[in-house]
């Protein structure tokens, strides 16, 4: 993979951790058709990268997403019509969609504003994580539209209905403390010590079985939205199709345990350097 220092996505791997970022700081990293062409390259080039196990979302600045940039993705392809806009629609759904299926963990770590349109790659990683600092706002009440391209969806899955309602209809501000609370992100920790802790968080998760994560990721998402009953045979399905396609790394973890009393499975994870030998 290669990138240029004008690349609208930056990219580095360090330790098995894909660190990528929006990289138009000087627009508060709004997303433009050209940048979510390009992350979806990225994020696809990455997903089977051999050395990657977890990929982690960040900005490049002061922000994290400020959102849909409001002259390219929407001025400039209404101007080109009806099919101008779908391809802008299809070309920002599709990585936050391959996001919110991804192969390998993911984390968005919040360093600064993160508004409208960004709650729906915000949505897709499987954990976040923000500055005390960071800024959250559904801001497209204050320039006359409905918060669209999912964010409203975002709302009502990760906030309370008073708390999506106040928030969407107000267009206010929240700081990184308040999302963590009201549950837009998992935890906000200062910005000084905000890459420590994501860092912390993916080689925590680079310890795990990459096949039981995927299944477990997978079906967290998966049976918010089915009854019980309906998620029970789910569930079992997806078992079976983990442990046939992983069944050498499941006998491994059962035989820590039982076998060589080697860990304990509610403290921690099984060896994965000795699942070869």
């Amino acid at each position: 993979m290669s990138q240029t220092a004008a690349d609208v996505v930056s990219f580095r791997i360090e330790g098995r951790i894909a660190w990528v970022a929006f990289n138009r700081p000087e627009k508060r990293n709004c997303m433009s058709p050209t940048l979510n062409r390009r992350m979806l390259e990225v994020i696809e080039d990455l997903e089977f990268h051999d050395e990657v196990g977890v990929l982690v979302l960040t900005g490049e600045g002061s922000a994290w997403s400020a959102g849909m940039d409001l002259k390219e993705y929407f001025r400039e392809t209404e101007a080109r019509g009806l099919e101008g806009v779908r391809k802008s629609q299809r070309e920002a759904y599709a990585w936050w969609k391959r996001l919110r299926w991804y192969q390998k963990p993911t984390i968005a770590m919040v360093n600064g504003w993160c508004f409208g349109g960004g709650y729906g790659p915000l949505f897709a990683c499987d954990l976040a994580f923000a500055a005390e600092e960071a800024q959250f706002g559904l801001s497209e009440i204050n320039w006359g539209i409905l918060p669209g391209g999912g964010a409203s969806k975002v709302a009502a899955e990760l906030l309370s209905f008073r708390r999506a309602m106040y928030h969407a209809m107000t267009g206010e501000t929240v700081d990184g403390r308040t999302a963590a609370e009201w549950g837009l992100v998992n935890e906000a920790v200062p910005l000084s010590g905000l890459k420590a802790r994501v860092t912390e968080v993916a080689e925590l998760l680079l310890k795990k079985n990459p096949v039981a994560l995927k299944a477990t990721k997978d079906a967290i998402r998966r049976v918010r939205e089915m009854t019980y009953e309906n998620a029970e045979d789910y569930l079992i399905r997806a078992q079976e199709a983990a442990n046939s396609f992983d069944n050498e790394g499941r006998k491994h973890g059962i035989s820590q345990f039982i076998d060589d009393k080697s860990y304990k499975p509610g403290l921690g994870a099984y060896d994965l350097s000795r699942q070869g030998r």
